[in-house]
């Protein structure tokens, strides 16, 4: 919708006076029923605008008559919504006669077509557009080749002002994505990482349905601006998926088998090298030491051998000894306590075997995330500075 002001002037060789004869009047105005009036229209007209109905022209003297009025345009313009919120449109205005031909009504601008160009005077310049210029062409056309009509046609260029959108859209969409990379700094065994990632997605899920209205609606293309929201919410959901395959893998369980040699030189060795990854932690083979419970055994069976030869000999009777030795009635409840000991170390043994495992897990764990992190965060550097650098360009494309 367009509001402007159309000036028409043309020649009437009959209306021409002398203004000696008339008391010196050099102008008049006269009803516009009165007189002949062209008929010029605007091609890309589609609706009838509430205009207000100006019923009087000025006629000079000289037959020269000037039509001003005020018009509410609605016409067709074909939006090119990509560049959105930093794009640059071109309405086209076409005038030209309906019914009369070139020799009839010939059009001619009234100013040079620099001086239009650059006219900004009359343009209100505190909506969300901003005028950059106006072009003009004249041309003429014929429908059957006999008949030839004249036309102008002016190019309306007009860049919208992107403040309102940058502050509204994309500024919460960079600062839900840079909440999300802060989010990786969390530990790779912390559970909060997961939940933390799922009410960003939320977040940005319900901010989207807040904004849809607020994006142009086009059948003929998807802005930038949509593409940008789309790879974002599937960076949030990469990076959730992510956040849950690492907890997963680093999630202690007590039937977790060791971590696989191959994986343990692709990851621990050759990917912290090659991407400079510090690894504290240097994995070896286990090796626990069983519990020999024979050899206790026989052991304790040799001491209640020299204890009943001391207890036999009267000459050993005598001689003070630190430590009693158990006889052999009491074999068994030894044997027991023995047997005890040896299930309680084993299950210790078992135990540290299980840590030892959940902790080369945790590193494997630990090397991936910061491998994957450095990855997504170049991924999403990468495509914001190709965003940021194609909006640039566009805001100040004229």
């Amino acid at each position: 919708m367009i509001y402007a002001i159309l000036s028409v002037q043309w020649k009437d060789e009959f209306l021409v006076w002398d203004p000696k004869d008339f008391d010196d009047v050099k102008q008049i105005s006269i009803l516009t029923n009165n007189l002949w009036v062209p008929d010029i229209l605007i091609n890309e007209f589609v609706d009838v605008g509430k205009s207000p109905d100006i019923p009087y022209v000025y006629v000079g003297n000289d037959g020269e008559v000037r039509n001003y009025k005020p018009i509410q345009v609605v016409t067709a313009c074909s939006l090119d919504i990509y560049n959105f919120p930093f794009d640059v449109q071109n309405c086209s205005l076409t005038f030209t006669s309906w019914l009369h031909t070139i020799k009839d009504i010939n059009i001619s601008l009234l100013r040079s077509p620099e001086e239009v160009m650059f006219d900004k005077s009359v343009f209100m310049n505190q909506g969300e557009w901003e005028l950059l210029h106006i072009l003009s062409a004249y041309s003429a056309f014929s429908i059957d080749g006999n008949d030839h009509y004249a036309e102008m046609k002016f190019s309306v260029v007009i860049r919208r002002r992107p403040l309102f959108y940058t502050v509204s859209l994309l500024l919460p969409s960079i600062f839900l994505m840079v909440m999300d990379i802060v989010g990786f700094f969390l530990p790779p065994d912390s559970g909060e990482r997961v939940s933390f990632k799922i009410t960003l997605l939320l977040g940005y899920s319900v901010f989207l349905i807040i904004v849809s209205d607020t994006l142009p609606a086009t059948a003929i293309g998807t802005p930038l601006i949509g593409v940008y929201f789309v790879v974002c919410m599937a960076l949030l959901v990469i990076s959730l998926t992510e956040t849950i395959l690492i907890v997963r893998l680093v999630h202690k369980q007590d039937l977790q088998p060791h971590v696989p040699e191959w994986v343990k030189y692709l990851v621990l060795e050759r990917a912290t090298v090659l991407f400079c990854i510090r690894n504290k932690h240097k994995f070896g083979p286990l090796h626990p030491k069983e519990v020999d419970v024979t050899q206790y055994k026989e052991n304790n069976i040799n001491s209640d051998k020299l204890n009943f030869l001391c207890c036999e000999n009267p000459k050993h009777r005598e001689k003070p000894m630190g430590m009693a030795l158990p006889l052999r009635e009491n074999t068994p409840v030894v044997d027991s306590i023995l047997h005890e000991i040896s299930f309680i170390r084993q299950y210790l043994e078992k135990r540290d075997e299980y840590r030892d495992i959940a902790k080369e897990w945790l590193q494997v764990g630990y090397v991936l995330d910061v491998l994957l992190f450095r990855v997504y965060l170049v991924a999403v550097l990468a495509y914001s500075i190709t965003l940021g650098t194609l909006w640039s360009v566009w805001q100040y494309a004229e």
